[in-house]
């Protein structure tokens, strides 16, 4: 992990997205009055032509999403992750998700990491909004590598895939060789004493724990579970089987979001106790994203803590 070279996963989004119109021509993008912010303003620029900022009408955006896909168009509807799943579920579930349209929904600013924006604009229940639907792929970036990967590889996929992505910059885990498959989580190390299943902006949080303990003496094991839907379940039971203590962490409410759903693989499969670390059935506050990580107990030293505890 580069802890030294950091990037927003909603910077890498852009990025590829933009490479991407230059590979597919069916690719279009739709943005609501954010482009700016959610970085589909570098597709924008490449390919004004298949572009449309629909304003601030999100309702209208995934609609108009919709309508294209079955044209055969692939539909990236993007906007900050409180609009993208919360003001326009009633559109996705209808409109999307029902008729099993090709449009790929990506919300940026996800979790409490959003920081001074406040409880309004920190999204922490929109994993349980989406993999609640049927038909519907979640998945959930951890860095620049793994961001760019998904932005392509979901045009691949027939159907609707729901994309977060964070505001906050992390560090770069992967390298360009690194292989990623949709459904297979990653496992980093081998250790015994504890597994840490985290997603999104808490992976690199998990692999600084695991750096930290090392020197107690400690040796754990980290799995970026970047596919919330379908989620790994063999490897999920594998480490509950192999391992002394399950944890999971996320930026995210605790209810229904990546706690949930190794919970519930587990208590199929494998019955097994787990410790969840996110967001407690609460709102978020405004403050630092650092700061509120340290406060909802979702960094590394709450991570340590627990696994000495």
């Amino acid at each position: 992990m580069d802890i030294n070279n950091k990037i927003a996963t909603r910077q890498s989004f852009g990025e590829a997205l933009a490479e991407l119109g230059e590979k597919n021509n069916n690719v279009v993008v739709l943005d609501a009055d954010l482009a700016k912010s959610t970085k589909t303003s570098l597709f924008a620029k490449k390919f004004p032509e298949r572009f449309v900022d629909v304003g601030i009408d999100e309702q209208n955006m995934i609609g108009v999403a919709a309508g294209l896909s079955t044209f055969g168009k692939i539909a990236y509807a993007s906007t900050f992750a409180a609009f993208a799943t919360g003001r326009v579920y009633d559109q996705i579930r209808c409109s999307v998700c029902y008729p099993k349209l090709n449009v790929k929904i990506c919300g940026t600013h996800a979790g409490i990491t959003v920081g001074e924006d406040g409880a309004t604009h920190q999204m922490i229940e929109d994993i349980n909004l989406m993999r609640g639907l049927p038909n519907m792929t979640v998945i959930s970036t951890s860095d620049d590598i793994q961001t760019k990967w998904a932005t392509e590889e979901i045009s691949k996929i027939n159907g609707p895939v729901y994309l977060r992505l964070s505001r906050l910059a992390t560090p770069i885990i992967y390298n360009s060789e690194e292989k990623f498959e949709i459904g297979k989580g990653i496992q980093i190390g081998n250790g015994t004493d504890a597994t840490v299943f985290a997603t999104g902006v808490t992976v690199a949080e998990a692999l600084k724990a695991r750096e930290n303990l090392k020197e107690a003496g400690i040796d754990i094991r980290v799995v970026d579970i970047h596919t919330i839907k379908p989620i790994d379940r063999d490897l999920i039971v594998k480490c509950a089987k192999e391992t002394n203590k399950i944890i999971t962490v996320e930026d995210h409410n605790i209810i229904g979001g990546l706690g949930s759903a190794v919970c519930e693989a587990l208590s199929e499969e494998c019955p097994t106790k787990v410790i969840r670390l996110g967001i407690r059935d609460c709102f978020g506050k405004s403050g630092k994203a650092e700061d509120l990580m340290k406060y909802f107990r979702i960094d590394s030293l709450a991570i340590e803590n627990v696994i000495k505890g």
